[in-house]
């Protein structure tokens, strides 16, 4: 399987899984990674001293226009998932942004994906440019991107 996700690792966040995140299988619910890669993007925001939050702070909206995941490897009630994010591309309107989760005490990976966000226009709901502030912010975290 040829690895797509390349990209600098700009945050962390290490989750455990908990009981009423599995299936009935006892394994972390598929949809459950995506929600990890979407808390562990938002994180990568704040951090970044973007509050995507609160929609009157935030310069623009974000939506997710595609998802996409590949899942390696299942983990279970208790493990330790580490979620790595990180942009692979930035465009005018959209990005992608790069997930990749690993059971942390193995280093197992679990799965590897790709969220593509268009920043939309607060009033017109129409796509706008990616923020000038956030544009460098992310760039000068990982200078492939410019």
């Amino acid at each position: 399987m040829e690895d797509t996700q390349r990209f600098t690792v700009m945050h962390s966040e290490t989750i455990k899984v908990r009981f009423r995140d599995t299936d009935a299988q006892g394994h972390l619910y598929f949809a459950n990674y995506l929600v990890y890669a979407d808390e562990a993007s938002g994180a990568l925001m704040s951090s970044l001293g973007f509050n995507w939050i609160d929609p009157a702070q935030a310069p623009c909206f974000v939506f997710t226009a595609n998802i996409n995941c590949d899942y390696l490897h299942e983990c279970r009630m208790d493990d330790m998932v580490r979620v790595d994010v990180g942009y692979q591309r930035l465009g005018n309107s959209s990005a992608t942004l790069g997930f990749d989760m690993h059971e942390q005490r193995s280093g197992t990976r679990l799965v590897r994906g790709t969220i593509t966000q268009v920043f939309v226009d607060k009033t017109s709901r129409k796509p706008c440019a990616i923020p000038e502030a956030l544009r460098r912010h992310l760039v000068a975290a990982s200078p492939a991107l410019a």
